[in-house]
């Protein structure tokens, strides 16, 4: 609990600093949707660079033009990160279950991220990310090794773009920190709070793969009027154990599954206010689920079920697209 209420000093303080830093006024565009260079990384040594972090140091600095790191397979043990004056960078695997990136860093949610991106406009594609902390050996919480929270990534800027990616962990797999972010076919796997944070992201036909009791989500809002959110559209929730859809990380705490296949491991009351509050202004909405999870007749009653015709504030296009800018990235979906 008190690591929970930790993230909620950080986000604010974080957001201070980068307020004040010259390096955070960057290129928020990046010209058409065509990719001007193409640098590669294979462990083999046998191009341009052997590790995704040197390639990404390589990238100039406020970089206004769409670069792609092209990431051959192999399992990449380091953690890799994107710093804010550094946008406008394409990342691609070859695919999700051959191009890996792994690392069991852990304890600290701003520092144990297997992946950070801080800028705008970043892409990533066919693509694990992987904290291994608490899956070693295929076990969780053992005499030498209790759980913890070890994030598989952090991603703070807006307009990102994460295409046919695995997000792999336990305890706060992917940190959603703040921006509009686009996951589509991506399968992200943990227990404890396994998607967390004040994103404004949506998620569509994603697998979301719950390991153990716990909680899917913890999104935070903290006022009426902001525009963060999670909403999964289409997908599947499996698993294992128990676990809730989403427990409020903020009192106006708003996550919506449109469409979704719920399966039995979704509790009967679906939702949990936390200690944050008691869940009346929580914004909670299941559309047209399906699955024996999708049965709402235990559901907390501050968790509300609606149809197709009331959900047009949840589409891609209005949620988070309504500028556009979903057009002018180098991949079309």
């Amino acid at each position: 609990m008190e690591l929970l209420l930790l993230r909620a000093m950080i986000l604010p303080l974080f957001l201070l600093l980068i307020s004040s830093s010259p390096v955070y006024i960057v290129a928020q565009d990046c010209g058409n949707n065509g990719i001007t260079k193409t640098i590669v990384v294979d462990k083999s040594g046998k191009a341009d660079f052997t590790t995704i972090q040197e390639a990404i140091d390589s990238i100039k600095e406020n970089n206004n033009q769409w670069v792609k790191v092209r990431i051959n397979a192999g399992t990449y043990t380091e953690k890799v990160d994107i710093p804010y004056n550094k946008p406008c960078i394409y990342l691609e695997g070859e695919n999700k279950d051959s191009t890996i990136i792994t690392y069991d860093d852990h304890q600290q949610t701003d520092t144990s991220a297997t992946f950070s991106s801080a800028p705008n406009n970043i892409i990533a594609r066919f693509i694990t990310f992987k904290n291994s902390y608490n899956l070693q050996d295929g076990k969780l919480g053992t005499k030498d090794r209790e759980v913890v929270p070890a994030l598989a990534a952090r991603i703070y800027g807006d307009k990102s773009v994460f295409h046919d990616c695995n997000f792999i962990g336990f305890q706060d797999t992917l940190w959603d920190v703040e921006g509009r972010h686009y996951f589509k076919d991506c399968t992200i796997e943990g227990a404890i709070d396994f998607i967390f944070g004040y994103g404004q992201s949506y998620f569509e036909n994603c697998i979301l793969n719950a390991t153990s009791s716990g909680y899917v989500t913890a999104q935070g809002r903290h006022e009426r009027n902001e525009t963060s959110g999670f909403v999964f559209s289409g997908g599947k929730l499996i698993g294992n154990g128990q676990t809730f859809l989403g427990r409020a990380y903020g009192p106006f705490s708003r996550v919506i599954f449109y469409g979704t296949y719920l399966s039995s491991v979704v509790v009967p009351q679906g939702w949990s206010a936390w200690k944050s509050n008691n869940g009346s202004g929580t914004i909670y909405i299941e559309a047209e689920c399906e699955g024996p999870g999708a049965n709402t007749t235990g559901r907390v009653p501050w968790s509300k079920k609606l149809d197709r015709s009331k959900m047009g504030n949840y589409t891609r296009k209005f949620f988070i697209d309504q500028d556009g800018w979903l057009s002018h990235i180098p991949i079309k979906f």
